[in-house]
């Protein structure tokens, strides 16, 4: 058991990650950039620590791990914050701010924590390994169209990330791999003003059905597990079969 940092853990499926983290009795330290009490309430639920920070820039990430260390040494790192930029539509009808804003949270945050994170679990740097899991999408393989193409995007990018850092850190005592969710239950979709949005994609999925939070939350558990000492480089689709 030791100290995992989850980006993105004050809701949704950062949630459900931080509470079947700490059911195994792992230290969670739950991440969120403005919800407070969202985080705090999950923290105290988790016997955790909340921590702000913005994941797209570097002191915030240095800072979000320095303090996760004050607890112990750091095992593991689940990079989950991301966003859509809300408003769906064509890629044309997105503007740049909201692309960038977008490629910088779901992109360039995964890039800073996964490096953060290699810098302090490495054996290369004497430290004693650890586990990443980033959470990617379906989406990643589907396009999005119509919807969100540039959130797409960005998780096609952190696929990428995932399985090429993986190969530079096999020999490191660090295993990289990602899950990537398909249509699940958050408050994401209301949020994009799509309240029905799971209700309504739910025949397009072969389990008919939209997947739960927790659902998600049991595959990075396994990831980050012994039982999956010998996965690394792996984008694990929980998806219901689309």
């Amino acid at each position: 058991m030791g100290v995992i940092v989850v980006t993105g853990g004050s809701r949704g499926i950062g949630a459900a990650i931080c509470r079947r983290l700490a059911a195994e009795g792992h230290k969670v330290v739950v991440n969120y950039t403005s919800d407070a009490a969202a985080a705090e309430a999950v923290a105290k639920e988790t016997d955790g620590l909340a921590v702000q920070a913005n994941v797209t820039g570097e002191a915030d990430v240095k800072r979000l791990f320095d303090t996760a260390e004050s607890l112990g040494p750091l095992t593991a790192v689940v990079c989950n914050a991301a966003i859509t930029g809300n408003t769906p539509g064509r890629l044309d009808e997105q503007s740049v701010a909201t692309v960038r804003d977008v490629f910088d949270v779901n992109v360039i945050g995964v890039f800073l924590c996964n490096k953060e994170a290699v810098l302090r679990m490495s054996t290369k740097y004497g430290h004693g390994g650890g586990g990443i899991v980033n959470i990617s999408s379906t989406a990643a393989g589907r396009g999005s169209p119509n919807e969100w193409v540039h959130y797409a995007a960005t998780k096609g990018a952190v696929e990428t990330l995932t399985y090429g850092l993986a190969l530079e850190v096999a020999d490191e005592g660090i295993r990289v791999n990602a899950v990537a969710p398909g249509l699940v239950e958050t408050d994401m979709h209301a949020a994009a003003g799509m309240p029905d949005r799971p209700t309504r994609l739910a025949p397009l999925i072969p389990m008919k059905r939209p997947g739960q939070p927790a659902e998600i939350a049991e595959g990075v558990a396994w990831l980050l597990s012994g039982a999956a000492s010998f996965v690394t480089g792996a984008i694990l689709p929980i998806s219901g079969g689309r």
